[in-house]
């Protein structure tokens, strides 16, 4: 039998902390894996996904070109506090933004 990807969606921190307490009111327990991914989830997500979901559509209505989901998942994961620690985040990240585009982000991130 052979297993194919059928799509790839990236999700916050806070999604797959969300995601992972559902499994554990389910089964009482996570299996070693999950529970890791848990406690690192617990301690470094410091929003609910319903927070994250207005800042998304926020970052998503800025409408950047070549700022893709990907891109908005990981700047929202690492609330970056200035322009330059934005700066930081995107630089492992396949695109290139305008200085004003990353202004505008961090003014969504900063309200």
């Amino acid at each position: 039998m052979e297993i194919s990807l059928l799509n790839q969606k990236p999700i916050s921190i806070a999604e797959i902390k969300e995601k992972l307490e559902g499994i554990k009111k389910v089964k009482k327990e996570l299996n070693f894996r999950a529970a890791k991914v848990y406690d690192y989830a617990s301690e470094f997500s410091s929003l609910k996904k319903k927070e994250v979901d207005e800042i998304f559509k926020k970052i998503q209505a800025l409408d950047i070109p070549r700022l893709k989901e990907k891109h908005i998942i990981r700047v929202i994961d690492m609330m970056p506090e200035d322009v330059e620690a934005l700066k930081a985040v995107m630089s492992g990240e396949d695109t290139t933004l305008k200085a004003e585009d990353l202004v505008k982000i961090i003014e969504v991130i900063k309200k």
